[in-house]
């Protein structure tokens, strides 16, 4: 609420930060995964003399760095860009809990960036075992980088027993930061190989594109057959509502997680016989496929790992609207709008109460709704009694689990049910009869939602449905 509110209105803040993170997250692994794959496959053509294996990974550090470098660097500050407006107040959070671990993270970038150079532009320039070993050095950096940046990102989800001690260690080495790290990991492998599948499938010579493609696709079957071990034990480790929510609580994000399974099991399936079984029919469109597929895997699961963190954005700290746990009794009180140093109203129950109504929605709302867009508040509430929207508002978190109940004062409730049902078309009777199969109420709010829709019709030229 000390930050000025970021207006999207038609994606909303949510989907630009999922958006840039799926993509980040699909070349940044690779990032940790390539650069193993580089070093461990050049010390393989060394052992082996074979001078073709070095010809192509010279080829294939060259799409490395263009990917990594550039794409990567980029999409990268993208996150900071968007997280830091999207949610200001769970940004700094993170930054001020964390920042002896964000220090080392950019020293272990920094080195990362320039291992990776040096890497590329020393082929010619190094000898073999420093050109190795500035490739162990850009890939114990890159992996130094995943493991503290996981760490931050879980305790999003499991913060632990930090809630209690405030302690760094506590919040780093939180319940699923071992367990993700794991899953990440074998992520990076996996996706080292089907990059590499990438570039294998485009070199001329036909015996050396068999070769490469077969060894290429065991990076990725090791990586995919580590991954379940990882989910399991994540699984394991979550809070109880953030495992019920993902097990069937909530229907799309189970949906999801299904689609996780799914994608995964076809990309493992594709090249198990395509690049593992068969690898001299292996060839550019099938990579590409393949490729398609993990990034469809990477979004949906980012989704669900995101989707199942709901309604918090920091679990038991922070809801996923920035107000903290531990201020949601004040607010209900004095109100959000007065705290809120960036409303345009500061008062709910003075002056135009539609005008009170949407800015408590900006506040409290906003940071997962959009009006008319993704996740529209406007077709949610379309038809909807204004009886049900007032229930609504105060059963928020027992009629939606993934939702935090709704904080502020009495005047700023009204106030927003009195938006909310203007922006909707007047209720009808086969608009509560839609309604009514979807919610249990009580019989004293049917009773006022059925004087709402008598009164609607006592409206002349008012045509009955």
């Amino acid at each position: 609420m000390n930050y000025p509110i970021w207006d999207l209105p038609i994606l909303g803040g949510g989907v630009l930060i999922g958006t840039i993170a799926i993509l980040h997250v699909f070349v940044s692994h690779f990032a940790i995964g390539g650069g193993l794959f580089l070093v461990l496959t050049e010390r393989k053509a060394y052992r082996d003399n074979d001078a073709d294996l070095l010809a192509y990974l010279r080829t294939h550090s060259t799409f490395f760095v263009l990917v990594v470098l550039v794409f990567g660097a980029v999409s990268g500050v993208g996150i900071w860009w968007s997280i830091g407006l999207v949610s200001p107040a769970a940004t700094s959070t993170l930054i001020h809990v964390f920042v002896w671990v964000w220090a080392m993270e950019w020293v272990a970038f920094f080195t990362e960036i320039a291992a990776a150079f040096v890497y590329y532009y020393g082929w010619d320039r190094l000898s073999r075992p420093t050109h190795l070993a500035v490739g162990w050095i850009y890939f114990g950096a890159a992996w130094l980088s995943l493991f503290q940046i996981n760490g931050i990102l879980t305790f999003m989800l499991t913060p632990g027993q930090w809630l209690q001690s405030r302690s760094l260690v506590d919040a780093f080495f939180n319940p699923t930061m071992w367990p993700s790290a794991v899953i990440r990991t074998a992520v990076a492998v996996a996706l080292a190989g089907l990059y590499a599948l990438v570039t294998a499938s485009v070199n001329p010579s036909a015996d050396l594109r068999q070769r490469l493609t077969r060894y290429a696709a065991k990076w990725l079957l090791l990586g995919a057959a580590v991954i379940p071990v990882g989910g399991l034990w994540y699984i394991a480790s979550l809070p109880p509502l953030a495992r019920e929510i993902s097990m069937g609580g909530a229907p799309a994000v189970t949906i999801f997680a299904g689609l996780t399974i799914l994608f995964s099991a076809l990309l493992v399936g594709l090249i198990f016989v395509s690049g593992y079984l068969y690898p001299r029919s292996f060839n550019i469109g099938l990579a590409l496929i393949a490729v398609v597929i993990g990034l469809m895997t990477t979004g949906v699961t980012e989704w669900v790992r995101e989707a199942v963190r709901k309604p918090y954005i920091i679990y038991g700290y922070m809801w996923s609207n920035s107000i903290r746990v531990a201020d949601e009794w004040t607010l209900q009180e004095s109100g959000l709008l007065p705290r809120a140093k960036w409303a345009a109203v500061s008062d709910a129950s003075v002056g135009s109460q539609l005008r009170a109504g949407e800015e408590v929605f900006r506040v409290a709302c906003q940071s997962c709704h959009t009006v008319h867009g993704y996740n529209g508040i406007r077709v949610m509430v379309k038809g909807w009694p204004r009886a049900l929207i007032r229930y609504s508002l105060d059963h928020l978190d027992e009629l939606k689990g993934f939702m935090p109940p709704f904080i502020g004062s009495n005047a700023e409730r009204e106030a927003l049910t009195d938006w909310l049902y203007a922006i909707g078309r007047p209720a009808t009777p086969s608009a509560a009869q839609r309604v009514s199969s979807r919610f249990p109420l009580p019989a004293q709010v049917w009773a006022q939602i059925h004087g709402e829709l008598r009164g609607a019709e006592a409206v002349p030229g008012r045509r009955k449905p």
